[in-house]
């Protein structure tokens, strides 16, 4: 967008809504689709990444076909989600917010998914596995390797 152009206020939920399109279509943002939509949008790019840097549905690197997300809230933290999740980064050979070679998983780390109840937690894509132990991971990372 050239500086010269207009900006004008969006409609509500209009630049989510966009970034949300552009997630589901690629996976994540890619830069060229942020800046299209900033353009159609007429808003100004910076407005775009603010929104996607504020919510952590969005990446801007490609991720994996499915998201693992270890919580660390107090529960899990307390019940061994520290120990999952170095089991995970082993056993997939990632780091936090890495995708594997293949584009298989993607690991992520999040603060609370609100079922304190079922610590330690790990979630993958939309579904929760609870009460997980060291042992139960390889049976949940392979229930995802055959799909």
């Amino acid at each position: 967008m050239l500086p010269s152009q207009h900006y004008r206020q969006p409609d509500a939920g209009a630049v989510l809504s966009a970034l949300h399109d552009i997630n589901t279509r690629h996976g994540y943002l890619p830069a060229a689709e942020v800046r299209r939509a900033a353009s159609d949008l007429a808003v100004p790019l910076s407005v775009m990444y603010s929104a996607a840097t504020f919510y952590a549905l969005f990446s801007f690197k490609p991720c994996g076909k499915h998201k693992l997300q270890v919580c660390e809230g107090t529960a899990c933290y307390v019940k061994g989600a520290a120990e999952l999740l170095t089991k995970l980064q082993s056993e997939l050979g990632i780091q936090i917010d890495e995708t594997t070679e293949d584009l298989l998983f993607t690991l992520k780390r999040v603060r609370c998914v609100g079922s304190c109840g079922l610590a330690p937690i790990v979630r993958v894509d939309d579904e929760t596995f609870g009460r997980l132990t060291l042992d139960d991971l390889e049976s949940v990372l392979a229930k995802f390797r055959n799909q």
